[in-house]
């Protein structure tokens, strides 16, 4: 086999050579890793990792944009991504170019097979590659974001200096168990004796208790540091690494859960970053995600695919002045929490797209339009797919409606491949959600 030269040509070899996608697991990739050199030395100043059912993705954009604000050099490693495979690493706030990827998956490849071959998924080996890069660079913080779970996740062959857990609900049940003390206690598998774990609200007793048993030194949302609405913005309260009390006054709304910003901010003063009121204002005035809370004119994206983010979502829906209609594009996976789903977000919709997953995780339009009506809601349209939904909803939406596309990666990344395309700006790599 001729030796792959560009990014997409990884991308396809790598999607070829395991067979299946989701292999939990670090006996693999820690052999690869020590043949890497990544084990011999820290890849970087401190590391951040993050795990969670949901909010990873929110704290790992604030983590990255207060570090920054703050003068620090940054990489951080997210999945999936929605459009480019670049979004997964970015250096000091910027997408990785496709050589680094290149030379990242070279390098991987190349300990892969040597001495004696070695299998890797499709995220392990991009996992590694990243990991390599970001050694190489050898910035202040490394941010990364655990794949699933925490124990058995790819990025947990580099020791976190502080481990944050934002969250623990039920979800990817196949994987890390269908009851919410297992699900913690992998979760729980990112935090390292005596050092810091950050955990946020919605936390089981398991990861306390795995905490305990560890010697990680715990500092839980709401007993150890706090944030407070306030008449001029929120507030901050929390504790440097040596234990000092710190306050921050009058910060600003990230559009981004509240939680999750406190959480980066008490990491990052663990992380021995000094704090400055201003400029977190700043930061995190200026902090974009794309894929939540994601408004495209009057179309708003996000990627909720289970109840407590569609909690959330319609929360900050509700908070917002209600629209003369409000109409959903639903497209989720077969093993998501469909009817949680719908019931979180009913009382914000009044009338429901179903469209179409492909692929064998799929959901089929019709099973979800059966599940809605099931729930009394309105179904207007059934799509085989995202982009013909969108297609169908642009043609009969007016200016004072809104469209909300929620419900996986997949559906988002597809709707803003469609979008892209009709303002003429194209994507590479395609829409991807391999985690």
């Amino acid at each position: 086999m001729s030796e792959p030269v560009s990014l997409n040509d990884w991308l396809a070899r790598l999607e070829r050579q395991h067979p299946v996608s989701i292999d939990l697991g670090l006996e693999r990739v820690a052999v690869v890793a020590e043949r890497l050199g990544l084990r011999e030395r820290a890849i970087a100043g401190r590391v951040i990792t993050v795990a969670g059912t949901n909010g990873k993705g929110s704290t790992v954009a604030m983590l990255e944009a207060l570090a920054r604000a703050h003068g620090h050099s940054t990489a951080t490693y997210t999945s999936p991504h929605l459009l480019r495979y670049n979004e997964r690493l970015r250096l000091d706030g910027r997408e990785a170019d496709d050589a680094l990827l290149v030379a990242g998956f070279a390098r991987v490849e190349a300990a892969r097979l040597a001495p004696e071959p070695i299998s890797l998924t499709y995220f392990e080996a991009g996992t590694l590659a990243a990991l390599w890069a970001i050694a190489e660079r050898r910035p202040d913080l490394a941010i990364l974001e655990v794949g699933l779970g925490g124990r058995l996740d790819a990025t947990n062959v580099v020791d976190a200096d502080i481990a944050v857990v934002t969250t623990v609900a039920l979800d990817h049940a196949d994987f890390l168990g269908s009851d919410l003390a297992t699900i913690g206690r992998e979760k729980a598998g990112i935090l390292r004796a005596d050092r810091p774990a950050v955990l946020g609200r919605d936390i089981t007793d398991s990861v306390f208790d795995s905490a305990r048993e560890l010697g990680a030194r715990v500092h839980a949302l709401g007993a150890d540091f706090w944030r407070r609405d306030t008449a001029s913005g929120w507030s901050w309260q929390g504790r440097d690494a040596h234990g000092r009390a710190l306050t921050l006054d009058g910060l600003t709304d990230p559009q981004l859960p509240l939680d999750n910003a406190a959480m980066a901010l008490q990491a990052l003063a663990l992380a021995e970053v000094t704090l400055d009121a201003a400029r977190c204002r700043r930061a995190l005035t200026d902090v974009t995600l794309p894929g939540r809370m994601q408004w495209l004119d009057n179309w708003c994206l996000d990627v909720a695919h289970n109840p407590h983010a569609a909690g959330y979502l319609a929360e900050r829906l509700a908070a917002s002045p209600r629209p003369a209609r409000r109409l959903a594009l639903l497209g989720m996976l077969g093993d998501k929490d469909a009817a949680g789903v719908i019931d979180a977000l009913s009382s914000q919709v009044d009338g429901w797209v179903p469209v179409g997953l492909d692929g064998p995780r799929g959901r089929s339009a019709e099973a979800l339009a059966s599940l809605l009506v099931e729930h009394q809601q309105d179904v207007l349209h059934r799509a085989e797919s995202p982009a013909a939904g969108a297609e169908w909803l642009a043609a009969r939406t007016a200016a004072d409606d809104q469209v909300l596309v929620c419900g996986s990666f997949f559906t988002v990344a597809e709707v803003l491949g469609w979008h892209a395309a009709r303002e003429g700006k194209g994507s590479r790599h395609g829409p991807q959600a391999h985690r």
